[in-house]
């Protein structure tokens, strides 16, 4: 997915989980919205910043990358949804695009994707990060909704849950 791809996706997702966090879609949904927009964003932007250095899709698009990126808010609580849009980043190029990303690097170089992701100029590449930001919806409703009360409190914690 291109920058523009995974801005909108950002974009459209803190305000999907404005409404799935805070449903009532009064001034606290707002709040949400506003408190998970920045870190959202700025957390969906991080991985490609490795087009400026060592191998795109690699090495910042990785398993390792994203354990550092999820302790973060352990130590810093202003960086509590930047994980997310780190996660998202990699769902959005390992499901809407052809290439996909290596996971495992730097022990493996191997990308992994979806076989029905578009390529990143295609014409259908905003109604596939659409697709995807539907799904990564569904998928934060069930985990808010349904999933805490199996967690231990310090992984929903980690959630924001």
């Amino acid at each position: 997915m291109n920058k523009r791809g995974h801005v909108l996706n950002a974009v459209l997702l803190a305000i999907g989980l404005g409404f799935v966090l805070e449903p009532a879609g009064d001034l606290e949904t707002l709040r949400t919205i506003a408190a998970v927009f920045v870190p959202l964003v700025l957390g969906a932007l991080f991985p490609d910043v490795d087009t400026h250095f060592g191998k795109h899709r690699k090495t910042l698009h990785n398993l390792l990358v994203l354990g550092v990126v999820l302790a973060y808010p352990l130590y810093f609580a202003n960086l509590r949804w930047v994980w997310l849009g780190v996660v998202t980043h990699y769902v959005l190029d390992i499901l809407g695009t052809t290439r996909g990303i290596a996971l495992l690097y730097p022990l493996w170089d191997e990308e992994f994707g979806f076989p029905l992701g578009v390529s990143v100029d295609s014409t259908y590449a905003n109604v596939m990060m659409l697709a995807v930001t539907g799904f990564e919806l569904v998928i934060a409703a069930g985990i808010v909704h349904v999933l805490p009360p199996y967690l231990p409190p310090e992984v929903a914690s980690v959630l924001g849950l």
